[in-house]
């Protein structure tokens, strides 16, 4: 197991490296460019081609992504043009409140999937199933920015149950407690939002996965042997029919660094999602480049994650 790890690690690296030189170009081939962004369109030709040499855009394009992967390397992935902070400082405020977030609604998410999935297989063929499956088709299709603003109007509006954006009252001033009860309320709407897209495509995975194990060979030996029904499928076959959906699992949990970004947009959420949206709007390429880059970090790791949990579920699964 030590080797397998070190050798997809090491195979990572140059995978990572691939990946950041094509994001660095695509960025650098956006329309208008950092001129764009950066210099007063007043300035001369003279002065604008001064600061270009100064900052190094006058550089082959080479040369610029060399001079960047080198500090990215470092943690330093340059300074906003939005805002002229250093992106490090910017991704290490904003993210936080997308972990939180993108945690909870993972954690509500598997939990309610494998229970709708493990009913469904189970329920076959019955209404219960029938019922669930058409939720399930529900929820797969309807569009993301859909669903938040129908919560958003529903318990938010209509009903003013729950607030409809943001993470906290704003002009109030609130004890600990309280203000940690009003923040639990604005992040009940986002979760729901974000966790219903998760449920709806892992129940159905879920779903298929446990029918195919209850078929196995080993299943109806235990049922002969007289095992009961909630220890055979909650002990023999949830273990195995798990296994097909950590890749999916793990590769979406592999986003949490690009954030939620429709969700985050509709509720106003702080987060990686947002930050992505309004550096977009503005153009900051430092902050889009760095984003882009970490989210194939967080992919390619959870990835090898997944790898990890299917030996540790699965003492059959062995890597030489």
């Amino acid at each position: 197991m030590g080797r397998y790890i070190i050798r997809r690690i090491l195979q990572a690296i140059p995978l990572l490296f691939l990946l950041s030189l094509a994001m660095f170009g695509l960025i650098h081939l956006l329309p208008g460019g950092a001129d764009a962004v950066l210099f007063n369109p007043r300035l001369t030709a003279a002065a604008r081609a001064a600061l270009r040499v100064r900052m190094g855009l006058d550089d082959p394009f080479y040369i610029q992504y060399v001079k960047w992967i080198s500090a990215a390397l470092t943690g330093n992935f340059g300074y906003s043009f939005n805002t002229n902070e250093p992106v490090s400082t910017i991704l290490a405020r904003r993210f936080p409140a997308t972990l939180e977030l993108f945690g909870i609604a993972f954690l509500v998410a598997l939990a309610l999937a494998l229970l709708i999935g493990v009913i469904s297989a189970v329920r076959q063929r019955t209404i219960t199933d029938y019922s669930l499956t058409i939720l399930t088709y529900v929820g797969i299709s309807m569009p993301a920015f859909l669903l938040g603003l129908f919560l958003q109007d529903i318990f938010g509006v209509t009903l003013h149950w729950l607030p409809p954006s943001g993470t906290g009252s704003y002009g109030l001033s609130l004890p600990p407690f309280a203000s940690f009860i009003d923040h639990l309320r604005h992040l009940i709407l986002p979760v729901i939002a974000l966790s219903v897209l998760f449920i709806a495509g892992w129940s159905r995975y879920m779903r298929s996965s446990m029918i195919e194990v209850v078929k196995q060979d080993y299943m109806r030996t235990a049922r002969a042997k007289g095992v009961s029904p909630v220890q055979l499928y909650m002990r023999h076959a949830l273990r195995n029919a798990v296994i097909p959906l950590i890749t999916i699992v793990a590769l979406n949990f592999g986003e949490v660094a690009g954030g939620a970004t429709i969700t985050e947009g509709v509720f106003a959420w702080p987060g990686m999602g947002l930050l992505f949206i309004s550096s977009l709007n503005a153009r900051d390429y430092p902050v889009l480049i760095a984003m882009l880059v970490l989210s194939a970090f967080f992919v390619i790791a959870f990835n090898l994650v997944a790898d990890i949990l299917y030996a540790v579920i699965d003492p059959r699964i062995r890597y030489a």
